[in-house]
């Protein structure tokens, strides 16, 4: 099989020999779908889908869960009575207490350490038993999990919740991105993956107000009751995952290609896509599996990385580790992060509030940007500007350095009448920042994760991707608080992460590839052929011509015509 890129009129194709032992009309009808595909409008993808994309968005409801749960803890740094329950006192802090650096670690730490175990078991269990069966077992063992949090006496039972409570949200973040990104159309994947961005989104704004209402009840349920308020989610969620349709290419992947078609069925609208066409689809989804089955025959997770699989595995990864790189890990210490800038406990959490809104608002911003903007190009440049933010607020941290003094109990902060002016821009540029990330990066990411992996190795391919963000995630719980309170950096901090985001702009430049417009054929294709990242936008994909009607050139070096590519 070919490995090198063509260039006769910057065209690849299947060499692979599938075309030739496919049935010709099975082929007909796989080629038949992909054009139908290629040409749907967004209009006419939801009239058609419209079964799909409401499926997709309720078991996308599960990051909602997952969003508030993970972040509450984190919230929890700069909450007086969690601080006097667990901190030890430190008069450098507006509470007068502090959770110290380690056992802040080890709490940021559980979750991920918990979410490695699952995303292995995951990326296993899934494949073999589909993912509904998984989503209900991992749901199960959550409700049971909570307890460990709502009646947590230690910091020490709550960092063995995080780790428990870990191993469903695991599952979680996984599966609903592989479900969106294989129920929808081309022209509606990209909405319907970043979308589990706005259910993080959701889920953190909740946990955000919760906190925030709790600092007036004057005892242990002031933060007990944002644990107990998880339960809620359980019940709806197991309901929904239950009645929901089985993924067709699972089905497909197992050879249960009736199935396939009556799960189709599920997902579309009978006034609008005959049984003909879900035939079609089914074929497409056949030949897909067949191009990938030609590349790679197994699906274990030594596979990614072996040969063309390498390489999206690589890239899977990277894009979601770059997600941290990019100082995100900031945000998400948000109240934490504005105190030691200077902002009062109250005002903190309202900013974190509406520092969390713009997961929200910014989800919605790239749903614009999404339609006439490419992956590739929105994830560079949002990297990019995120990198020139965070340097702006390192260097305010040079002239927010404050002094401390108590009246009457209570703990003022302020120097030299520059109070309002540098801690106040600092709260605001790191709104924007959060802005940036969730209108380009963060959607982008789920979207990005599940086209560039192949069909037969998605769900392991994400897994991996989701443990790459999982281990720096431990990365940033380790430095992140040492940061802020050891070593004292406080905004200062900006300047590191500054640093980080523009080797990540980089990398992003030279290694990862556009993917919008194409479907998981076309895709294959691509990487089989080994097209440089900055040349898949302008490279025409033929995934149904016969191996004789093309050739495949030995060397894409010498031949390419540059004016045909997107650089």
């Amino acid at each position: 099989m070919s490995a090198d890129y063509a260039v006769e009129k910057n065209v690849v194709v299947d060499d692979s020999g599938v075309n030739e032992r496919m049935d010709k009309a099975v082929l007909r009808e796989a080629a038949a779908a992909d054009e139908a595909e290629h040409k749907m409008t967004i209009a006419q993808g939801w009239k058609s889908h419209r079964k799909a994309i409401l499926w997709s968005m309720a078991l996308s409801a599960a990051l909602i869960m997952e969003g508030y749960d993970v972040v509450v803890i984190g919230s929890f740094y700069g909450h007086p009575a969690f601080l006097k329950r667990f901190g030890k006192v430190d008069p450098t802090n507006v509470n007068g207490y502090s959770i110290p650096s380690e056992w802040q670690s080890a709490l940021s730490n559980g979750s991920s350490a918990g979410g490695i175990i699952g995303l292995m078991i995951n990326g296993w269990a899934a494949d073999r038993y589909g993912p509904r069966i998984v989503m209900m077992v991992a749901t199960v063992a959550l409700t049971a999990f909570i307890f460990l949090f709502v009646f947590a006496n230690s910091l020490g039972m709550l960092v063995a919740a995080e780790v428990c409570c870990g191993l469903p949200w695991g599952v979680f973040q996984t599966l609903t991105t592989a479900y969106a990104s294989e129920v929808c159309p081309i022209q509606l994947r990209g909405y319907l993956t970043a979308y589990v961005n706005a259910c993080w989104g959701i889920g953190i704004l909740l946990s955000s107000g919760v906190v925030k209402a709790s600092l007036t009840i004057e005892s242990q349920w002031s933060w007990r009751m944002p644990f107990l308020i998880q339960w809620v989610w359980v019940i709806p969620l197991f309901i929904i995952v239950y009645f929901s349709p089985q993924s067709p290419w699972w089905l497909v992947r197992h050879e249960r290609l009736d199935e396939a078609q009556a799960a189709l069925r599920r997902l579309t609208n009978p006034e609008v896509v005959s049984e003909d066409d879900l035939r079609n689809t089914v074929a497409m989804m056949v030949h897909t599996n067949e191009i990938e089955r030609a590349i790679e025959e197994g699906t274990t997770y030594i596979e990614c990385f072996k040969g063309l699989d390498r390489r999206r595995t690589e890239i899977s990864m990277m894009v979601f580790a770059m997600q941290l790189l990019s100082g995100q890990n900031l945000i998400g210490q948000g109240v934490q992060f504005l105190q030691k800038a200077g902002i009062s406990t109250n005002l903190s959490f309202s900013l974190n509030m509406i520092l969390n809104s713009m997961f929200i608002i910014g989800t919605m911003a790239s749903w614009v940007l999404i339609t006439w903007i490419g992956r590739r190009t929105l994830y560079f440049y949002g990297m990019g500007l995120m990198s020139v933010v965070l340097f702006v607020i390192g260097g305010l941290g040079w002239t927010s350095d404050h002094s401390t003094f108590e009246e009457d109990g209570t703990t003022y902060i302020f120097k030299d009448g520059k109070f309002i002016s540098t801690t106040y821009a600092i709260g605001s540029l790191l709104i924007m920042l959060n802005f940036v990330y969730n209108a380009t990066l963060g959607p982008i990411c789920y979207t990005l994760i599940g086209e560039i992996s192949s069909t037969r190795l998605r769900q392991k391919s994400i897994a991996l991707s989701r443990i790459a963000y999982q281990v720096m995630n431990i990365v940033c719980g380790i430095i992140v608080p040492r940061m802020l309170n050891d070593w004292n950096w406080g905004p200062k901090s900006g300047i590191f992460w500054g640093v980080s985001a523009g080797l990540c702009t980089a990398y992003i430049w030279l290694r990862l590839p556009e993917t919008r417009g194409r479907s998981y054929g076309e895709l294959d294709l691509l990487f089989e052929h080994k097209v440089p990242a900055w040349k898949f936008a302008k490279t025409k994909v033929n995934q149904f011509a016969a191996e004789t009607d093309h050739k495949v050139e030995s060397s894409h070096h010498d031949h390419v015509d540059e004016k045909t590519e997107q650089i």
